[in-house]
């Protein structure tokens, strides 16, 4: 994840700011094949010392003729030996240093400015807080961060009326006559003996006597599930390792759980008895084809469990009745392909949500639990409304919509349980204010009928919100506090829709300072784009969770991380932009879900390059418009977003002054040729099979790495992590090596590769301020000199 406050002192003429707001695997198809030349073909190799500062030079890495042929065509990649799956290889190791170096000393002249809005981040963190209290059986649970540390406690305080039924109204007292704090789980304590530390999952048991934990201290996201008793804190048995983040428990002495094949895919469901050794667990589903993987959830009436087998068009729901465990999985939506499929319960009836070519926004149906295959259809498919995600209560219905590229919450009541049930009537929305915004479900009480959600803008902090379903009163529960003398009513936000090549008009998410933006074309921009994926139709609920973690431990960088679908959200960090008069855009592109499954599908496959053009007509609509111009335009994608970067820089240089790609995915057709690479088999339906001829030019056509030319680039930084699984550190090593070999312009071109951390970087809230302070300021540095004179920053 990269941030660009930098762009901020970029000397593109920014404002000076306040001082109140400154306190504030087998070798693909037998057609292609490859051969490596050992002579080097560079005089110079990558060995530069990094301890020798004074005039360092950029990293030149040596080049190894290495050849790929695929229907008769050969790809010629001199920095193919820059892959080294083990990461102990002593030269490449030295070359990534050496980068690291390089670009530690080109920023070492912004430190003063590295210091300033440093202090501006800290300042605006209340770093003493809890999250809103979840109310579960007997317990308020909550995170609590103190001052001073990294991660979070996990904690818990017993209710003290539990016999009332739960209300909007409810609080959780913290007084001196309230019921202790009980602090279940310190990840402080935890991370102290690791240089990288996440929790993907953390469950109570149903009889909340103990905890299974998910523990990744490498950032590979290989996972040790440990259990604990929550009140005395003390591990019971032994750790299951090896595991994904996917658990949760069947009752409350066992564990269901998926582990990963040789290339990460999730591939197995697990049944764990307490007491024994993992050896002995049950295999319950293997997954044999490498195309699908595996996800786990629990259903909100914690009655089952549901296993689903997913690739990224089909998908199948296998239901584990806890109260019969010797049941094992039962099939409850078989695979047919095309149809995908996620489920939840309530009383005597399955909720499925089912996606086809035809219902290609999926309908909502509903079948008897002793009767499966007799379906009935509750909402049927709308072409203009996306179902995205539906949740059960005792007596509501939830569902999660997109409708004109916005979030919308639509909740309906339902008849007793054991009465017929047929359809669905007297649906009411739920009433935002903000033009665009973000919203999620948030975790709520199956048998209340109180719904909970998180709210956030551009400009409206993170909120969560209690809303009554029968009385229709909504209470605000918790708003992230952003310190430093943040004004809400400081900043506009609004949606521009841009007409594309072909016609098709592509929403943008604005923000700006009203008291600092001119709107006539001086004013410097900061465009995001990520355009892939979908969105957040996220089937499985942990994965949901396992980014609502993400957001927790990165609540300060610039750029939302795993953010799919790019709702427009609020980030304090972004401020340290938005105050120094800078315009932040985000660019709501094809092959993101935010307008429908059709959306998605016109950027994917054949379609991709939609997304790239898409994300060049959204940038030159807002020089048009006079947000900004091509000398004070820098844009910023991650991942798949890191793509994005890739290719529109290759396509269209000239249109931007600094670009930041983190951990991008740059290397298409080689990575997506290679079956042993994680990931690689299951993204065949997202990007394409290159064993296919068709696919294979297609691809190779905007594979950034294949489209790098002799041309001026803008200004670039790209990031990576050494123990990346999703996207290999090479790719954006290779792909800053050929940027260095062939660009036929001064820009700076800086590479910084985190050396102990993977696809989502450091850990920590207050290292990752520093993280994210550091690469932030790094593009300023890029266009430094292009704008008026900085000193004011």
């Amino acid at each position: 994840m990269v941030s660009l406050f930098p762009l901020a002192q970029i000397k593109l003429g920014l404002r000076p700011i306040s001082s109140a707001s400154a306190s504030g695997f087998t070798r693909l198809s037998q057609r292609f094949y490859t051969t490596t030349t050992s002579t080097t073909c560079s005089s110079q190799t990558s060995a530069m010392a990094a301890t020798d500062t004074k005039n360092l030079q950029p990293p030149v890495a040596k080049k190894v003729k290495h050849e790929m042929e695929m229907f008769g065509d050969v790809r010629v990649d001199n920095y193919y030996w820059l892959r080294d799956d083990s990461r102990s290889n002593p030269e490449i190791l030295s070359h990534l240093q050496q980068e690291n170096a390089y670009t530690d000393f080109i920023m070492s002249g912004t430190k003063h400015l590295e210091d300033r809005i440093y202090a501006e981040l800290r300042s605006r963190i209340k770093e003493d807080d809890i999250s809103a209290p979840v109310r579960k059986g007997p317990y308020y649970y909550y995170e609590r961060t103190l001052e001073g540390k990294e991660y979070v406690q996990h904690c818990r305080r017993l209710v003290e009326n539990n016999g009332d039924a739960p209300s909007v109204h409810d609080s959780m007292p913290t007084g001196p006559e309230a019921p202790p704090e009980h602090v279940i789980l310190d990840e402080n304590v935890k991370a102290k003996e690791h240089a990288y530390y996440s929790i993907g999952a953390f469950n109570v048991s149903p009889n909340h006597k103990l905890v299974a934990y998910a523990e990744d201290t490498k950032g590979d996201e290989i996972y040790t599930i440990y259990v604990m008793d929550a009140e005395t804190c003390t591990l019971v048995g032994d750790p299951l390792v090896g595991v994904t983040s996917y658990l949760e428990w069947a009752g409350d002495e066992a564990l269901l759980y998926i582990t990963m094949d040789a290339i990460l895919r999730p591939d197995k469901v697990w049944f764990h008895k307490l007491g024994t050794n993992q050896s002995t667990d049950s295999c319950l589903y293997d997954e044999k084809d490498d195309m699908f993987s595996l996800d786990l959830e629990a259903s909100e009436s914690k009655k089952y469990l549901f296993v689903g087998s997913e690739s990224k068009t089909t998908r199948s729901i296998f239901y584990f009745d806890i109260s019969k465990p010797e049941n094992n999985l039962t099939i409850l939506t078989p695979r047919t392909e095309g149809i995908d499929t996620s489920v939840s319960h309530r009383g005597n009836h399955f909720f499925i949500k089912r996606r086809s070519d035809e219902a290609f926004n999926s309908e909502l149906l509903a079948c008897p639990l002793d009767n499966v295959n007799a379906t009935t259809i509750l909402l049927p498919h709308r072409e203009t409304v996306k179902i995205q995600d539906v949740r059960t209560f005792s007596d509501h219905l939830v569902v999660y919509e997109r409708e004109k590229g916005l979030p919308r919450v639509t909740f309906y009541p339902l008849p007793p349980i054991g009465e017929p049930l047929q359809s669905l009537h007297g649906g009411q929305s739920v009433e935002f204010i903000d033009p665009v915004y973000s919203v999620e479900p948030a975790e709520s009480q199956f048998s209340s009928s109180i719904l909970r959600f998180d709210y956030s803008s551009l400009r409206t902090p993170p909120s969560t919100y209690d809303y009554d379903m029968n009385t229709g009163v909504s209470v605000l529960k918790k708003i992230e506090t952003v310190l430093g003398g943040f004004d809400i009513s400081n900043y506009v936000t609004k949606r521009e829709w841009a007409v594309a090549q072909d016609g098709t008009h592509v929403p943008i998410s604005i923000v700006y300072r009203k008291d600092l933006v001119k709107l006539d074309g001086s004013d410097p921009m900061l465009l995001y784009g990520y355009g892939s994926y979908e969105v957040m139709d996220l089937h499985a609920r942990n994965k949901l969770e396992l980014v609502r973690y993400y957001i927790v431990t990165e609540a300060i960088s610039i750029c939302l991380v795993m953010q799919i679908c790019v709702d427009p959200s609020f980030k304090a960090s972004r401020l340290s932009l938005l105050d120094r008069g800078f315009i932040y855009a985000i660019a709501h592109i094809r092959g993101g879900g935010e307008m429908g499954r059709k959306w998605y599908e016109n950027g994917k496959y054949l379609h991709k390059k939609n997304t790239f053009t898409d994300f060049i007509d959204c940038a030159e609509y807002l020089i048009q418009k006079k947000y900004c111009t091509k000398e004070k335009l820098c844009i910023n994608g991650r991942s798949a977003g890191g793509l994005l970067i890739g290719a529109v820089v290759n396509m269209r240089p000239d249109l931007f002054k600094a670009a930041v790609a983190g951990v991008p995915f740059v290397d298409v057709v080689t990575t997506m040729l290679d079956p042993t690479i994680p990931l690689t088999t299951a993204e065949w339906e997202e990007w394409g099979d290159p064993r296919k001829e068709e696919f294979y030019f297609y691809m190779k056509s905007y594979s950034p790495v294949d489209n790098v030319k002799a041309q001026d680039y803008p200004a670039i930084l790209v990031t990576a992590g050494l123990n990346d699984p999703r996207v290999l550190y090479s790719e954006p090593a290779k792909f800053v090596a050929k940027l260095r070999e062939m660009k036929t312009d001064e820009n700076v071109l800086l590479f910084k590769c985190e050396m102990g951390a993977g696809h989502f970087s450091k850990s920590g809230r207050t290292r990752d301020v520093k993280r994210v302070n550091s690469e932030g300021t790094q593009p300023l540095e890029l266009v430094k000199g292009a704008f008026h004179n900085p000193s004011s920053m």
